[in-house]
């Protein structure tokens, strides 16, 4: 008779290793800037155990793409009256902007807090 196998506990993630931690960090902000929100809340919802690095990280992209989906959405409902363009606009240079900096800051190990994102995910 064979003995039965024990369950395999899948809530008890590993952490990653520094290394691994930055490269997540980095792949979160530069895919964010083409991905938009999707990429920053899969990230934080994977890895957010993983390491205190990639949840910084991964918290302060989706933090930044909430922050600019309000913005989006004010900016539509101004395109009526035609300063939302200009929202709109803006809302477009500061998601890749700041997607690069936080990159950047990320690959020198840093936990850096982007500036005009509103702290929704704690």
């Amino acid at each position: 008779m064979t003995q039965p196998t024990p369950p395999v506990n899948y809530a008890a993630s590993p952490q990653l290793s520094p290394a691994d931690e930055k490269m997540w960090s980095i792949l979160t902000h530069v895919g964010a800037i083409f991905f938009y929100w999707v990429v920053p809340l899969v990230a934080f919802l994977v890895l957010k155990d993983r390491g205190p690095f990639v949840r910084w990280h991964t918290r302060q992209a989706l933090n930044l793409h909430i922050t600019l989906a309000i913005a989006y959405l004010v900016g539509f409902v101004l395109s009526l009256v035609l300063v939302g363009y200009l929202v709109l606009l803006t809302a477009g240079i500061l998601q890749v902007i700041f997607g690069i900096v936080a990159a950047v800051a990320a690959n020198r190990g840093e936990f850096y807090r982007i500036p005009i994102a509103i702290d929704f995910v704690r």
